[in-house]
């Protein structure tokens, strides 16, 4: 994926980018929070190889992701690393810490 501008954007191609195989009898909801100028809530759900994302919080997340919505974009163009996200407090993740490990493998991002 070309760099992305918005988060909007990064949302709206995650099912582009999704690799189904990778996800083979994988049942999971993915909270996103992102807070300020283009942040908000969105939610990810992959069942049955499939992924589907929605606005809005979800009602019981397997994993939680709350940042800033500047933060999440610079990690998802590569400009700041996730594990240097996660230490510096700039991701704060809730939940199934495993599928946060996998995230990345489920994405041609």
């Amino acid at each position: 994926m070309p760099r992305a501008n918005s988060v909007q954007e990064v949302i709206d191609a995650m099912p582009a980018h999704f690799l189904p195989e990778q996800a083979a009898g994988m049942r999971a909801v993915i909270q996103f929070d992102l807070s300020g100028e283009g942040g908000g809530q969105w939610h990810a759900i992959i069942a049955d190889g499939a992924l589907t994302v929605a606005p809005g919080p979800a009602t019981s997340p397997t994993l939680s992701l709350a940042g800033s919505a500047k933060d999440y974009l610079a990690l998802i163009n590569g400009e700041l690393k996730p594990m240097a996200a996660f230490m510096q407090g700039k991701i704060k993740v809730k939940g199934d810490m495993p599928l946060l490990m996998k995230m990345q493998s489920l994405f041609s991002f």
